[in-house]
């Protein structure tokens, strides 16, 4: 059988190790998918760094448009990243027949329903497995290897950036900004870090788990994004006094009322897995109601973990390529016809258990006056410490744990709390799940 075409979109880091792998494991590929997967043309900005990177075996061309016209091309492999011109490219694939493969999670995230409808529509696949957490199949688990469950609830580490700098935090000691530095050196950071660190690289990976795991229409506008950016060394050494690791998760929960969608640090307890998560790895927990909690962890970026999941994809369009459309996995685990508008619930209507950090002076009375606001907000508190105030000091931290709480009710709390004279500072409050 010949071999099924590709055309290429992009020759980063993401393209090479896609272009590398499919040349280095074309045998095994071939004995998967039945057929053999060419890359028949490749659209980048620069032809001479391509030839240099790969050589002079495939047509390079600086216009993408005359990649996606070739009537050769069965599939399309969309790595540019971005949300313009990429939603072009893709609809114009769509649009003429070709399937569809991509590692754009911003995209998806932004324009995915008008994306899947189109080639519901046009009956072509739209393959995207490497647009969250690399390496890591967690798309084809929540679409195939879960469709007996009710998902109740996924949790993740699915920003390694983040989570790198996090773990270097928390085993040296260090600050933020210091440890920024270093990422960004080591080549985990990228010189603009804004969407790592404030958490928007999660969210959008965030928001299409949440529509698969719970068959609705993407919607990133509804994700609550808070970074990391603003965390301190002494918060992190503060949780693991008290048995926890500070982690930037993404969260989506189903619930009596709604759709949790949120990324933000969280205190995970030590001895859950997801705690002991370290560098740049990312790790997805997914709960069931049949099979329980389940847990897939690996590589979330770099060349070749990201290249496994798009010629992963590649494979699974190949061997769908003859299928009648009604045959293919729905690109969002659900039939399209039944997917639900279901209400995306407010953080202000999020019920979690906290930490907080307060300053305050180190006289009489400040612990009562604090844990009175509580009471009257139906907050009670878990745990409690005061660190001994140095010699000579006359103000100290009160660090605390509470139950769960609805968030606009602790919101409330703080505003009070800190306008008492004894609150030296604005407060520290950071979400805590048990995950379990």
């Amino acid at each position: 059988m010949k071999p099924i075409k590709a055309g290429l979109l992009g020759l980063g880091t993401v393209g090479r190790g896609v272009f590398n792998v499919l040349r280095r494991n074309q045998h095994e590929i071939t004995r998967r998918a039945g057929r053999g997967i060419e890359i028949a043309a490749i659209a980048v900005r620069n032809v001479h760094k391509a030839h240099e990177a790969i050589g002079a075996t495939v047509p390079i061309t600086t216009n993408a448009a005359e990649v996606i016209r070739r009537d050769d091309l069965d599939i399309v492999v969309e790595l540019i990243g971005g949300y313009e011109p990429a939603r072009t490219y893709v609809l114009e694939a769509i649009a003429r027949g070709k399937h569809v493969v991509t590692a754009n999670k911003a995209l998806l995230a932004q324009h995915g329903n008008e994306i899947f409808e189109a080639a519901t529509a046009r009956g072509v696949m739209v393959a995207f497995e490497a647009a969250v957490a690399g390496g890591i199949p967690i798309i084809k688990a929540l679409r195939e290897g879960l469709t007996a469950n009710r998902i109740e609830w996924i949790a993740g580490i699915i920003n390694g950036t983040s989570n790198f700098i996090l773990s270097e935090m928390r085993s040296k000691g260090l600050p933020f900004d210091a440890v920024l530095k270093e990422a960004q050196r080591l080549g985990y950071a990228e010189a603009d870090p804004t969407f790592d660190i404030e958490g928007i690289d999660a969210a959008h990976k965030l928001t299409i788990l949440s529509s698969i795991a719970f068959g609705v229409p993407i919607n990133f506008d509804a994700a609550y994004t808070e970074g990391i950016s603003k965390l301190a060394a002494q918060d992190i050494k503060y949780a693991e006094q008290l048995g926890y690791r500070i982690k930037l998760l993404g969260i989506t929960k189903r619930t009596a009322h709604g759709i949790e969608l949120r990324v933000h640090p969280t205190l995970v307890p030590m001895q859950r897995l997801l705690a002991n998560v370290e560098g740049a790895m990312n790790a997805v927990l997914v709960k069931g109601d049949a099979v329980g909690t389940t847990l897939y962890y690996g590589k979330g970026a770099g060349a070749e973990p990201t290249a496994s999941a798009v010629v992963a994809d590649l494979v699974d369009v190949t061997r769908m390529h003859t299928a009648d459309p009604e045959n293919h996995v729905p690109h969002l685990a659900f039939q399209a016809d039944a997917m639900v508008e279901v209400p995306w619930l407010s953080i202000d209507d999020t019920v979690t258990s906290y930490y907080f950090r307060m300053r305050v002076a180190d006289q009489p009375g400040v612990l009562a006056d604090i844990t009175r606001i509580l009471a009257d907000g139906r907050i009670s508190i878990d745990a409690l410490f005061q660190r001994e105030p140095s010699e000579g000091e006359n103000q100290t931290d009160i660090i605390m744990l509470t139950h769960d709480a609805v968030e606009r009710d602790v919101n409330a709390a703080i505003q009070r709390i800190e306008a008492l004279p004894t609150v030296l500072a604005p407060i520290i409050r950071i979400r805590q799940e048990e995950l379990i």
